[in-house]
């Protein structure tokens, strides 16, 4: 480093400041002692020193854009008290995130938005006058987070906690629920008024949660889209959130849904197309599910569609009530199980700029696979903010890292790390996973993102 005349280079060693050299023909006029004269120098001036040799010898592992957004998910659970809200903030502040996608339809205990009953059960125990969504967006909104409502649409319970209030959607209406193929034949014979129909869905559904959340609503069913719709309504009415983050925007997989409405749906729908024959083998009245096997594209073809229906209204929905709340949503990142399983056509989507932001949920332990799934979806949302989101809950600090540099790569516009309940649990994760995350990702501070 040379000295305001130009000089002399000077180098940082263990606080002092060592003269290296006096340069050609100034050496003779340098006012220094001979070469490698140690001078001490102020606290100030050593502390100068060794940042500038720190930034010398300290590579930029991973770019850090400042307009990034930053998310992280909160479970509803974290939310049960005036104390427990202050603590989310916190942390969020603290660790470098400057949104929350905050959960508020917990597989469907809604009401408690609304400001009717059932409660959340975390929450019975809390005052009734307390409400944790507005206690979180006026916390987050005073230091600079944003607040994005996290909704799971279609996933509506737990089959292997079942709501505790009988005023819960499955037990009102178990009719609007999705139905497996291999159910179809048994449930097709009771009433879904009869108790059996629910608990032998829910059985099920326990024997398989490996492979199915839970208990899902049917996008083929015009009133349980009708009651989605509703609950919208309400929340942004209410509330003034910064965005509607929805989420189990799919089937559970391509053996989805045989209900009895579902199989109606899909008669009417073949009878309108002209194509309906009527073969004796297609009975309606006793074996509607052949028709599924009959008309296999037709069949596919009309769960994506009513899916995307579903969106459609839903956004209509929402930007209706408040314009300016950010519309986003999750996606199945392989585009080919989202379209043939899952039935989530997001390529139409983004085509019809149905999303401000999407949020693929690429949850694997290889960079290299999420990279590849995260340039995918780049690729084709043109009009759309592209948001990766990382299940860090399976993962260690430094593959999350990875990943995070990753998504920097592809351009993503954010990351979004799951979640907030997880990584700050010292039994599932190490007790420093998101101060890590802090000094290492988020060393350059981001802007609170404003209006996309």
């Amino acid at each position: 480093m040379r000295t305001l005349k130009g000089d002399c280079v000077l180098f940082s060693i263990a606080g002092d400041v060592v003269v290296d050299t006096c340069a050609g023909p100034l050496l003779q006029s340098c006012s220094f002692a001979p070469i490698n004269i140690v001078v001490r120098l102020s606290r100030a001036r050593i502390a100068i020193a060794a940042f500038l040799t720190a930034l010398l010898v300290t590579p930029a592992v991973i770019a850090q854009p400042p307009d990034e957004v930053r998310a992280l998910w909160v479970v509803d659970r974290s939310l049960n008290s005036a104390s427990s809200v202050v603590a989310v903030v916190s942390a969020a502040r603290k660790y470098g995130f400057n949104t929350l996608l905050v959960e508020v339809r917990g597989h469907s205990e809604s009401d408690w938005i609304v400001g009717k009953t059932p409660r959340t059960p975390g929450l019975s125990l809390q005052s009734s006058h307390f409400d944790p969504l507005k206690a979180i967006i006026t916390s987050a909104h005073a230091v600079g987070l944003r607040v994005h409502a996290w909704v799971n649409v279609n996933l509506v319970a737990d089959a292997n906690d079942l709501p505790t209030s009988r005023n819960h959607i499955v037990y009102r209406h178990p009719e609007w629920l999705m139905v497996p193929r291999s159910l179809a034949g048994e449930l097709g014979k009771l009433e879904p008024e009869n108790p059996a129909y629910l608990g032998t869905l829910s059985r099920w559904t326990r024997e398989n949660s490996d492979t199915v959340d839970g208990l899902y609503l049917s996008p083929l069913t015009a009133e349980a889209a009708s009651y989605s719709a509703k609950m919208l309504a309400n929340l942004v009415s209410r509330y003034r959130i910064d965005g509607v983050h929805l989420d189990s925007l799919y089937y559970p997989d391509d053996t989805f849904d045989y209900s009895r409405s579902a199989m109606n749906e899909l008669r009417a729908s073949v009878k309108a197309s002209g194509l309906d024959t009527k073969p004796p083998e297609l009975d309606p009245a006793s074996q509607g599910m052949l028709y599924a096997d009959h008309y296999l594209e037709r069949w596919a073809a009309l769960r994506r569609s009513r899916l995307t229906s579903l969106l459609m209204r839903l956004r209509t929905t929402v930007k209706q009530h408040r314009p300016d709340v950010v519309f986003s949503a999750v996606l199945v990142p392989d585009k080919d199980d989202a379209l043939n399983l899952q039935f989530q056509d997001w390529r139409t989507w983004l085509d019809a700029r149905l999303l401000d932001v999407v949020c693929p949920t690429a949850y694997t332990q290889s960079a290299e696979l999420f990279e590849k799934q995260i340039a995918a979806i780049r690729k084709v949302a043109t009009s759309s903010k592209v948001w990766a989101g990382i299940g860090s809950h399976r993962l260690s600090v430094g593959q999350t890292l990875d990943i995070i540099e990753a998504a920097r790569r592809q351009r993503a516009d954010g990351v979004a790390l799951f979640s907030y309940e997880n990584l700050t649990d010292p039994a599932l994760h190490e007790i420093n996973y998101l101060e890590r995350i802090a000094k290492e990702a988020f060393r350059v501070s981001a802007v609170t993102p404003g209006p996309l």
